[in-house]
């Protein structure tokens, strides 16, 4: 009963998908903007261990509505509903705890629902919101997974001649869990993030400070307090080629109620060579350990884009994480029969910032291309294991559709 409930939503949500392609003006300074993205996807998780393998076939409808004014005031309110039409796989919360993991839950939920503001230079959003600064290295929405992870919070952005100010105060942390999840459905707490920068010539900077405080007992530990800086610049070479280069550093320690003291630091860099639409990547990024007892964490990164889409490292190991790679991506503007062709592939070696351990290796490659509305996607990840973790394949075959 309860799978065709959720079918029910998913249906009814794509069906009055061809209205919602304009804005309809339903006043005096008032509009009506109908928003429906959906996903369907199938991933495979085979692992060296004891667990079946797992292959989760699901489908993700997010459907909103946003109500505009002239004065520059907005509601959105949008919706979320996940069915698992093949369910041979472990949600963390269907109780299938014999196959791999794959955190995709069934799932119906608020997804947003915040009021806007936006003036000259200004913007100011209160409620559920999205909430992803910069890289999303420390603060992300996980878009990648199916259930998108969200902030009960407000938020502030402004610009003031060339520095760019943001902050942001959240007291609850919507998981991607799902309402069935029990306390991991959302943590609450009191969360300050806080960001200034600028532009100078081809270079951007920014400081930034995280303040985490829990409320769980399970959660005392993610408390931190992290202060760093950032900056990147984008230097052409020549008519075809560019160079891109970007670095941070940070650090981080205990913070208000957790019971762990240490002390860790972050540190990445990154130089990427671009020549017409052939992209060569370098990266080398750190997360620190205190004498490998405690690591530098991320709690609400969306961590997928880090260290390998194997995800073996969403939580940092004791000993930390060193993690060098180097990826070469191309674009294929010129492919008329299929449209917006890109491809992938990126290589991992990773070791422990104490101990000097070798924790394995991870091949990562994608193609994707879009028609239309509808982007299609194959990914692939193949981690090797040598002293974190044990052999681990994924396989994604992915649609999204959005107006």
């Amino acid at each position: 009963m309860k799978k065709i409930a959720y079918l029910g939503t998913a249906l009814a949500a794509l069906a009055v998908s061809p209205a919602l392609a304009k804005t309809y003006p339903v006043g005096e300074g008032l509009t009506l903007t109908p928003s429906i993205d959906a996903r369907l996807r199938y991933e495979h998780v085979d692992q060296d261990n004891a667990l079946d393998n797992a292959g989760a076939l699901t489908v993700r409808v997010r459907p909103g509505l946003t109500l505009g004014t002239s004065s520059g005031f907005s509601v959105l309110v949008e919706g979320e509903g996940l069915l698992a039409i093949s369910e041979k796989y472990n949600s963390t919360t269907n109780g299938k705890t014999g196959f791999s993991a794959v955190p995709d839950p069934q799932n119906i939920e608020l997804n947003r629902a915040q009021i806007q503001y936006k003036g000259k230079g200004f913007t100011l959003t209160g409620g559920r919101q999205r909430i992803n600064l910069d890289d999303q290295r420390f603060v992300g929405s996980v878009g990648w997974r199916q259930n998108e992870q969200t902030f009960d919070a407000v938020t502030g952005e402004a610009t003031v001649g060339p520095v760019m100010l943001n902050a942001t105060y959240a007291w609850s942390d919507r998981t991607i869990f799902g309402i069935d999840a029990g306390p991991r459905e959302a943590f609450s707490g009191n969360y300050f993030f806080l960001g200034a920068g600028a532009k100078a010539g081809p270079v951007t900077f920014k400081a930034f400070s995280y303040l985490l405080d829990q409320d769980e007992a399970a959660r005392l530990t993610m408390s931190s307090q992290t202060y760093g800086l950032r900056a990147g610049a984008a230097l052409p070479i020549s008519k075809i080629a560019k160079l891109s280069l970007t670095g941070s550093y940070a650090h981080q320690s205990d913070y208000q109620q957790n019971p762990v003291s240490y002390s860790a630091d972050y540190y990445m860099g990154e130089v990427a060579l671009s020549v017409r639409n052939v992209t060569l990547t370098g990266n080398y990024e750190v997360l620190g350990s205190d004498k490998g007892a405690f690591a530098f964490q991320t709690p609400l990164a969306t961590g997928h884009k880090f260290q390998g889409w194997a995800d073996l490292f969403l939580t940092t190991p004791a000993k930390g994480v060193r993690d060098l790679n180097a990826g070469l991506s191309a674009k294929f503007p010129k492919q008329k029969a299929l449209p917006g062709l890109n491809a992938a592939v990126i290589y991992h070696d990773f070791r422990s910032d104490v101990g000097s351990l070798h924790y394995g290796t991870e091949w990562d490659a994608q193609i994707g291309f879009k028609v239309w509305k509808t982007a299609l996607l194959l990914k692939y990840a193949d981690y090797n294991a040598k002293a974190f973790g044990v052999d681990t394949k994924k396989l994604w075959i992915q649609l999204d559709w959005a107006y």
